[in-house]
């Protein structure tokens, strides 16, 4: 009786001993899974920013289609967009967060120089989309800034699915250390104590949102504000 107990006792830690190892690997698996993924966006990143300059230049030129030019943005918005989703999924499971903070930087430059092309296709080509750019923290703690940005960015997600190509929406992180972002600020008159706010067609700023209709509404009134903050 005595050995079988034992014997029992040894077939019980060997079995835990082998869920162990077996939830170790699995772990490391995983881990590596996401750092070749992250690699793969990582490079997809670079040959975007590269793309983009170049597109940048083109249209700095002063002579491109401007219909194709505004189907590219809205087409390259939207791709960004959803590669950044992917990586915010991966930077909410991973603990490799300086280097999903390097790649979140890179999404970020990239839908910086997106505003920029975005600027001149608009005073080009009498663009008619409506840019919507979203300067949030990405570095804040605070618990009441990280759930107003919930809202935030749920608000705009179904807003961009409701007006589709008749928007242009761009996510940035202000405060994630990019020189070029704090100038790009400066230039809208906007602090990293006003984040989250939103900028609409460069004019409206908006720094509450309670209700995806109520920026709906903003937008279909087709208001011009200078440089005031709207609260709703």
């Amino acid at each position: 009786m005595f050995k079988s107990q034992k014997n029992v006792f040894w077939e019980a830690l060997l079995v835990a001993i082998l869920i162990f190892g077996i939830g170790i690997l699995a772990g490391f698996v995983l881990e590596n899974w996401r750092t070749s993924s992250i690699d793969l966006l990582s490079q997809k990143a670079e040959l975007d920013l590269l793309d983009i300059k170049i597109q940048n230049d083109i249209f700095s030129f002063g002579e491109f289609n401007c219909e194709e030019a505004v189907i590219e943005n809205l087409e390259f918005a939207d791709k960004i967009f959803e590669e950044s989703k992917i990586l915010d999924r991966y930077e909410r499971a991973s603990r490799l967060s300086e280097d999903i903070r390097v790649q979140h930087m890179k999404y970020d430059l990239l839908r910086t120089l997106l505003l920029m092309n975005s600027k001149i296709i608009k005073k080009e080509c009498n663009a008619t989309y409506i840019e919507v750019v979203y300067f949030y923290s990405y570095d804040n703690e605070d618990v009441n800034i990280k759930a107003k940005q919930g809202v935030f960015s749920r608000s705009l997600v179904e807003l961009k699915e409701r007006k589709g190509s008749e928007v242009l929406l761009i996510p940035i992180a202000a405060d994630i250390g990019a020189s070029s972002i704090r100038l790009l600020l400066n230039e809208y008159g906007i602090s990293e104590r006003d984040l989250p706010i939103v900028l609409i067609n460069e004019n409206i700023k908006i720094n509450e949102i309670t209700s995806v209709d109520e920026l709906e509404n903003i937008l279909n009134k087709e208001v011009q504000v200078d440089s005031e903050i709207i609260k709703l």
